[in-house]
């Protein structure tokens, strides 16, 4: 087990060339490989930076870079648009599409008991270690899995053998990941390294899926700089990168927020399964009786897919308790599990309000999934988002906090969250509080 690669800071953004020549030292220091595999995310995590690393890969590994199957998990399938945005410069006949529901190839399971330890009781399931099939019956001597770390509503921190085995994993253990984590609790796992989903993950990377020849190479990314490069084939290279998300990740707080204003920009937020990182990334910073108004002109579903679409339709955002009830009550709700995680990851648990502005969903279908309408145009006049500033403003008399991007971070106030197992405001103390 290697650390080839690590280089990150706080302060220092790393350049194009920094870029390069981290990683074309560590595959310098692999050693030949002679057909390789990238695994880098999807247009929703356009900002990790993957494309740069992406084509640093096509340019090491020429014609031995065999294929690019990005790690879609449950998401649509990117389009030659988005692929041209962000991976422009490669072969288009490189990519391959990652079918979440078939074309699978199932490894072993993490047993029951182990998966009922992790929930504290709460579930009685194994979790199969599916993958797609191309992974195992590819015949890859190199399998490069490329993505950011950054505080995660399922894996706690985003990557890792999470790209392996959600983004290019099957619909029964996307399912029962997400609803693990959901059912443990949101946030008790956003921001922490290790907790039950992580250590179900890294039970099927030590125990069954250690023959799969992968490689990561994850960033750390704050804004529009690269802070931080990790690469190794084991997970000291995560919590070294994890380390690093946690100081330039994560905005803490030092008073709840009232009122919230977050925009989604069209070309990356097409759906409330993605744009509800409005909700979960600012949840723990949201007061008791808050607004959050989340300003999405390019929202047209709530689904990535038309089955998880109605799904969400029928039931809708709403609390724990509640959504535990209509699994075990609902054979249609139990089979999508992943579905059920995110009604939880869409809700306020109660504590305050939601306002969706869509730029395509009527107020009915809005308010049919139990959120608030609001006008998009009327709403972005007021809270003009190429006007705003990130942070608190005043508009009208009003204090507001505006968000641009929630996909970039992590927003809290120290007494809803802790990292590493400390008191929050020991945290706040030692670590970056703004």
């Amino acid at each position: 087990m290697s650390l080839f690669f690590a280089a990150g800071s706080e302060t220092r953004a790393l350049s194009p060339e920094d870029l390069k020549q981290g990683l074309f030292r560590s595959f310098d220091a692999l050693g030949p490989r002679h057909k390789v595999l990238a695994v880098p995310p999807d247009i929703t995590r356009f900002h990790s930076r993957a494309g740069e690393i992406a084509r640093l890969v096509w340019e090491y590994y020429g014609d031995r870079l065999a294929c690019i199957l990005p790690a879609v998990g449950t998401h649509m399938p990117m389009t030659d648009g988005e692929i041209q945005t962000m991976y422009g410069g490669i072969p288009r006949k490189l990519f391959a599409v990652h079918d979440f529901r078939n074309g699978l190839a199932t490894l072993g399971e993490v047993p029951a008991p182990f998966v009922r330890e992790q929930s504290e009781g709460k579930l009685d399931f194994s979790w199969p270690v599916q993958v797609d099939r191309l992974l195992v019956e590819g015949g890859f001597d190199l399998i490069l899995s490329i993505g950011q770390v950054v505080p995660h509503e399922v894996a706690g921190m985003a990557n890792y053998n999470k790209n392996i085995f959600i983004g290019a994993g099957g619909a029964e253990s996307i399912n029962r990941s997400h609803y693990l984590g959901a059912v443990y609790g949101m946030e008790r796992i956003m921001g922490q390294a290790d907790n039950p989903v992580r250590r179900v993950l890294n039970y099927a990377s030590e125990r069954i899926a250690g023959r799969l020849p992968v490689v990561y190479a994850l960033t750390v990314v704050a804004g529009d700089a690269v802070r931080g490069l990790f690469v190794g084939d084991d997970i000291k290279c995560f919590h070294q990168a994890c380390e690093l998300s946690l100081k330039t990740n994560v905005v803490m707080l030092d008073r709840p927020i009232r009122k919230a204003v977050v925009y989604l920009n069209p070309g990356e937020f097409k759906s409330t399964w993605i744009g509800n990182k409005a909700v979960y990334r600012l949840r723990m910073a949201m007061a008791d009786g808050g607004e959050l108004i989340v300003l999405a002109p390019g929202v047209r579903q709530f689904g990535e897919d038309a089955a998880i679409d109605a799904l969400i339709r029928k039931y809708g955002y709403t609390d724990t308790a509640t959504v535990v009830r209509a699994v075990q009550e609902n054979a249609d709700l139990a089979a999508n599990l992943s579905a059920a995680a995110h009604l939880i990851h869409g809700s306020s648990e109660g504590r305050f309000t939601i306002t969706y502005c869509p730029g395509h969903l009527s107020q009915g279908e809005v308010e049919g999934a139990r959120f608030r309408y609001a006008p998009l145009r009327a709403v972005m006049e007021r809270y003009d988002p190429t006007r705003l500033a990130p942070g608190y403003s005043i508009v009208d008399g009003e204090e507001i906090f505006f968000v641009s991007n929630p996909a970039l971070g992590l927003w809290a106030h120290g007494g809803r969250f802790s990292a590493s197992g400390k008191e929050a405001d020991s945290w706040q103390l030692t670590h970056n509080k703004r």
